[in-house]
């Protein structure tokens, strides 16, 4: 049924598309189709990636896949977003709990969806259980459990980390194969769960050196943004040269690429997009996209909250640093970090990756002054405003769109030894709980967010705080007045998005 309410402009995550709408919004590259392959076959993978990197979607396109012709005719895919806040706040005994019950409950659900044969699948919620019920219901369809586990980690929370790897390991098997989507700088595993034998770690990162690089955002313009990619509208610049500097200014990432193209289709709709309206798509989001990123990432983060305001020095230093070494030829948009910078300042170049500033290259490369360093690309947004006249010129455009053969290295000592770093508690709970739900208005940052009448039910319904709209059940919201299907289902995508991003 078409839900009146939707529009595929304003979506900016997988996981809020309709099942029946996914299909027609997404398109997957060559690269992408590898990613999908190996996330449908045997064996437990991890997919890493940072916000909007298009993780939530492969995740979501192999659920369906595993569940369509041919697919499915050996496997049996399980979709399940771990956005609960139960399994935020728990560990241990109540973390296997919650777990379990929510991947029962999900699997009852597929079973009826897609198995046609009555089968009896109630475990009791303890992975022991669990775990023999899966052998016992994959022997009777005789097909192979491919469980997708999406948002599987929070950057402000890593308590409840081990104990998910510790499921995770135990439950993989030849006739289980799990997968798990994480974030760039997870780190706590556990004890029992060893991540170079454990699981094969993917990282989704749109290289732009890769050839599927161009063709990926060319196809994703046809798809989402005809008006865009007309004759008339690109007289200035090709198809393929505007795909690919757009895609590499956000370093690949998906989201913000919908987020430039949206501005761009609001200020330039149906006229010719110029070398300036590009230029003021890049300084749109280093202001309104990318900044903003940072406030919003600071009552999510818990106990590293105070690692916000360091996590934007390093950023501003890193930009100008580069910035420097632009004019001289050969010299990109990126940089590479003596380790020990990136190992003192780890969870600030985590904070910067996630929200998409910069993006890993090279784990280990050699430095011109001995050791060894990082390399990351840098978003093109943040850095335009830092460059010299702050201008974009047609040089710049075909030298940022190439491959860069020398940059900015950054040695021991300097500006990057003045960033103090405060003390941190990883027990503090995640301030964005304690707030109002008036935060969850539609804006910028939830397009989809909710309106004033709505939020002035949730209040009327002793719903005050986030929090409260959390632990809140479908039922109560549904015994709130104009509170239907589609509202329910909105308002825990905003929540989603106001705890997880």
């Amino acid at each position: 049924m078409e839900d009146k309410y939707f529009d595929s402009s304003l979506i900016l995550a997988a996981e809020d598309f309709p099942d029946d709408e996914f299909e027609k919004y997404h398109t997957f590259s060559e690269y992408e189709n590898k990613i999908l392959r190996k996330l449908i076959a045997h064996g437990p993978v991890l997919l890493r990636g940072g916000r909007g990197s298009g993780k939530s979607t492969l995740m979501k396109e192999a659920y369906f896949r595993t569940n369509r012709v041919p697919v499915s005719t050996s496997t049996l895919g399980v979709y399940l977003s771990l956005r609960y806040l139960p399994l935020l706040k728990s560990e241990g005994l109540e973390y296997e709990k919650i777990f379990c019950k929510l991947l029962i409950e999900k699997i009852k659900n597929v079973i009826q969806k897609y198995i046609e044969t009555e089968v009896f699948f109630e475990p009791e919620p303890n992975v022991g259980n669990l775990q023999q019920a899966l052998f016992d219901l994959s022997s009777k369809i005789n097909k192979r459990f491919v469980l997708f586990f999406d948002d599987a980690a929070h950057i402000g929370r890593e308590t409840p980390l081990k104990d998910f790897f510790d499921i995770f390991r135990t439950i993989s098997s030849s006739y289980v194969s799990c997968k798990a989507a994480i974030y760039p700088g997870v780190t706590e595993f556990g004890t029992r769960f060893d991540l170079f034998n454990d699981a094969s770690v993917i990282d989704i990162a749109r290289n732009e050196e890769a050839n599927s690089f161009t063709p990926f955002f060319v196809e994703l313009l046809k798809v989402r943004y005809p008006v865009l990619i007309t004759d008339y509208a690109l007289r200035t610049i090709s198809l393929e040269h505007f795909a690919r500097f757009m895609g590499r200014a956000v370093t690949g990432n998906v989201r913000a690429f919908i987020f430039a193209c949206n501005y761009l289709l609001d200020i330039k709709y149906s006229e010719v997009i110029a070398l300036a309206d590009i230029e003021a798509t890049l300084k749109y989001l280093a202001s309104e996209y990318y900044w903003p990123l940072l406030e919003e990432l600071e009552p999510k983060l818990g106990g590293y909250e105070p690692l916000i305001e360091p996590t934007r020095i390093l950023a501003e230093k890193l930009f100008h640093l580069v910035s420097e070494t632009l004019d001289k030829p050969d010299y990109g948009p990126s940089c590479l970090v003596h380790r020990e910078h990136v190992e003192r300042l780890k969870k600030l170049f985590e904070i910067m990756e996630y929200a998409g500033f910069i993006v890993k290259r090279d784990a280990s490369r050699a430095m011109k002054s001995g050791g060894r360093g990082t390399r990351y690309i840098l978003n093109l947004c943040n850095l335009i405003e830092v460059i010299p006249n702050s201008r974009l010129t047609h040089d710049l455009v075909e030298k940022w769109a190439s491959t860069e053969k020398e940059y900015c290295q950054i040695f021991r000592g300097g500006e990057l030894d003045k960033i103090i770093l405060p003390e941190t508690s990883e027990k503090k709970d995640l301030g964005i709980l304690e707030m109002s739900v008036e935060v969850l208005k539609k804006s910028k940052v939830y397009p989809y967010g909710l309106t004033d009448h709505k939020i002035d039910i949730l209040k009327e319904g002793e719903i005050v705080t986030v929090s409260d709209l959390a632990e809140a059940s479908d039922d109560k919201l549904y015994s709130l007045p104009d509170i239907g299907e589609y509202w329910v289902n909105r308002i825990r995508s905003v929540l989603g998005q106001a705890i997880w991003m």
